[in-house]
């Protein structure tokens, strides 16, 4: 059977290990003990007395007095939790989810100022991200108490928040600001490293970027991470935190400055947490990267490999039919996946980044109206090369070929040269536009359409 409530309590303690500890404070029973919450509501009174009792004296624990009162009064609050949670589950006529979240608020306050007064060590701090986590999850349930919300899951995933519906959250807001005194109790603490709690900034950065998120407020992100940038001297370096702690973090900050348009930026934090994932994580990869994708479209205009979407059908159904219009330079079928997916993409927030592919598109129908002009005539015996001067009206021609039947007429010289003149601007193809003769020249040397190889 596994382990009870104090008996996790005990090792915790007598091993050093912040994780066992931590798991005494689990609000979800393990399938192997799913009474164990319930157990240890029944099993005294919750006063200060029992519990002192059963958590040192039977368990014959050794811990300085300030600890011991500190521990205390974190179970006490963490028994009247639990006791709502059983209510709930048992369907008290009363009970809430609300009156489980203000329970738990508690227990984070108790916990919060454990470590204020420096009664608690840092090893400990796994407690910090335990409490943080649930509360997050359990203000989400007051929020959304009424029976047809979707249900609220306990997964320790990354989480779609940047997708989340923005509704007022009256509980959610307060566990932020609970949440906010958990990272600057970390931030600012000025211990020797080795037993500062500062090793618990990254994990409690990450429940407030989900937070945030979820609330719309993705601003407040921003001064989290000019708070982070602001201690970074007395900070360890990323890398010598838990990959659990540095994939999530990349992923929201790569997400951040990809909503600032960043991309750049957003690319390197992204393909860094992509890496650092764990290969078996399939969930977290498919979130990083459906904003990676569109990254790199922008970034580098190249497109996803089949053998990289395949594991991911959603993500594959997403970007495919766009992927192949623009591999094509297919105008008209990359405006009809554009539209079929619009409503998707814009709750994602990948809408404007995805539509710049439309550039890459038109670059890929004009390399092709390029290939089709074939090669100039050899000349001293050297190899033929191709044609580099292109009349206008032939990229007119191929525009109006992939073009809607209805905007066919419309099309005219001005707007072509328009368009070559952009695409030239933007790096996709080049060269320059002859307007006395109607011609493009471009580059020689294979260098027309950068990046394509032709």
């Amino acid at each position: 059977m596994a382990a009870s409530i104090y008996e996790d309590f005990k090792q915790g303690h007598s091993l050093g290990s912040g994780d066992r500890l931590a798991a005494s404070l689990t609000p979800i029973a393990p399938a192997e003990y799913p009474d164990r919450l319930r157990a240890f509501y029944h099993s005294g009174s919750g006063d200060v007395p029992d519990l002192h009792r059963t958590l040192f004296r039977n368990h014959k624990l050794k811990l300085p007095k300030q600890e011991q009162a500190a521990w205390v009064d974190i179970y006490t609050a963490y028994w009247k939790a639990a006791g709502e949670l059983v209510k709930l589950d048992d369907g008290t006529e009363g009970a809430s989810w609300s009156k489980v979240f203000d329970a738990w608020k508690a227990t984070a306050n108790a916990l919060i100022r454990g470590y204020s007064t420096s009664s608690l060590q840092a090893w400990t701090l796994p407690c910090l991200y335990v409490i943080g986590k649930y509360l997050r999850l359990f203000a989400m349930r007051a929020d959304a108490e009424q029976p047809s919300q979707e249900s609220i899951g306990f997964n320790d995933d990354l989480q779609d928040d940047v997708v989340a519906d923005f509704e007022k959250s009256a509980k959610l807001e307060e566990a932020a600001r609970i949440m906010n005194r958990m990272f600057t109790l970390c931030l600012s603490d000025r211990a020797p490293i080795e037993d500062s709690r500062k090793w618990g900034i990254y994990s409690t950065t990450n429940l407030l970027f989900k937070t945030y998120f979820k609330l719309n407020s993705v601003g407040l992100s921003k001064n989290l991470l000019r708070a982070l940038n602001a201690s970074s001297a007395d900070t360890p370096e990323l890398e010598a935190f838990p990959k659990s702690h540095i994939v999530p973090f990349e992923y929201y900050v790569g997400v951040i400055h990809f909503l600032d348009e960043k991309y750049a930026e957003a690319e390197q934090h992204l393909t860094y947490a992509w890496k650092m994932c764990h290969r078996d994580a399939f969930k977290n990869k498919e979130l990083i990267l459906t904003y990676l994708v569109p990254c790199h479209i922008v970034t580098t205009h190249t497109l996803p490999s089949k053998g990289l979407l395949a594991p991911f059908p959603r993500l594959e159904k997403l970007f495919r039919p766009l992927c192949d219009c623009i591999r094509k330079g297919d105008l008209v079928g990359f405006d009809a996946a554009m539209s079929a997916g619009e409503e998707e993409f814009v709750k994602r927030r990948i809408y404007l980044p995805l539509e710049r592919g439309r550039d890459i598109a038109l670059r890929n129908l004009f390399r092709r109206v390029f290939i089709a002009g074939g090669f100039d005539e050899s000349k001293n015996g050297q190899p033929p090369i191709r044609r580099t001067r292109v009349p206008v009206a032939e990229f007119g021609a191929a525009m109006r070929i992939g073009t809607h039947a209805d905007t066919k007429s419309r099309i005219d010289m001005d707007e072509i040269e328009c368009l070559l003149s952009n695409l030239i601007y933007k790096g996709l193809m080049k060269g320059y536009i002859s307007r006395e003769r109607s011609m493009v020249v471009l580059s020689k040397g294979g260098t027309a359409f950068p990046g394509t190889g032709v």
